[in-house]
């Protein structure tokens, strides 16, 4: 599991290079979120191109992740594959989440589109 890093005129960008984001790695990824984002302030965009597996767990560090963050700051989520979309849409967890298509549309949306 990595997490890649970037800003991106205040908005924090965190890929997941990762195929799956399961049980087996829930912990390890909601302890690197922590790492990657704090301190911090403004937007989080967490780019799920590479993600080809989201089970339950997953879902839940994701969640855990947006709440780490606190209330002062978003979480939105891009380039959701067919199948983790899929969960998203399932769980109603896309009614949430500000999901965008890529990470182009993501970064430009802004911070307060809906």
């Amino acid at each position: 599991m990595n997490l890649q890093t970037e800003d991106h005129n205040g908005t924090q960008v965190v890929c997941v290079d990762a195929a799956r984001i399961d049980a087996a790695v829930a912990i390890q990824f909601k302890d690197l979120m922590r790492e990657v984002t704090t301190p911090g302030n403004g937007r989080v965009v967490m780019d799920l191109s590479r993600v080809e597996f989201l089970d339950s767990s997953g879902l839940g560090a994701v969640v855990a992740a947006m709440n780490q963050l606190g209330p002062d700051r978003h979480l939105d989520l891009a380039g959701l594959t067919p199948t983790v979309a899929k969960v998203f849409r399932l769980t109603r967890m896309d009614r949430i989440f500000r999901i965008h298509p890529d990470l182009d549309a993501a970064l430009a949306s802004g911070p307060d589109a809906a």
